[in-house]
């Protein structure tokens, strides 16, 4: 008799016929299925730091080659949808010093505005102004050293916050 009970709950669990409903749908359901090509357009960087907008569209771009719901459009003009963005702060602060007060490790922090939009109407999708990100990096005592450690944190700091920023696109966050 326990085993048949345990068979029912397993089979009603599986099946769906158990659970509070909620799922997590990483597909872009809630995006009109109109909305096929995207284009995503420059990243305007209003920093000091040079390359940050071509980071971040760069990463943008591999994001939605990785998923399967857009294809990529060559211009914006080809485009159902059109993904723009604004490099707003980036700053860097130290995060660890040695034992005689040096650092030893910095943090890098950027700020970005996304937009995400329909082109025929200029319907917004999904918006979000002041995103943040930040990602370590160790200071070395070759100052060539400690900018290569730089800019691979602010590469890997773009494609973190383009990950998450296309999962709350596609999930509708």
């Amino acid at each position: 008799m326990q085993r048949t009970w345990l068979w029912i709950v397993t089979f009603l669990y599986i099946t769906g016929g158990v659970g509070c409903g909620y799922h997590f749908s990483p597909g872009g359901e809630h995006i009109d299925s109109a909305v096929k090509t995207v284009y995503v357009a420059a990243f305007v960087n209003q920093t000091d730091e040079a390359n940050l907008g071509n980071y971040m569209r760069s990463a943008f771009i591999n994001q939605f080659r990785k998923g399967s719901r857009f294809t990529l459009a060559s211009h914006m003009q080809k485009a159902d949808a059109l993904l723009t963005g604004t490099v707003r702060r980036s700053s860097v602060s130290h995060v660890a010093y040695t034992a005689t007060d040096v650092a030893k490790e910095n943090k890098a922090y950027l700020t970005i505005d996304i937009t995400f939009k329909k082109t025929a109407d200029n319907e917004i999708i999904w918006s979000n102004r002041n995103f943040s990100g930040n990602e370590a990096y160790t200071v070395e005592t070759d100052p060539n050293a400690t900018e290569t450690n730089r800019k691979n944190a602010l590469l890997k700091l773009a494609d973190d916050m383009a990950a998450r920023a296309y999962r709350n696109i596609m999930s509708g966050f």
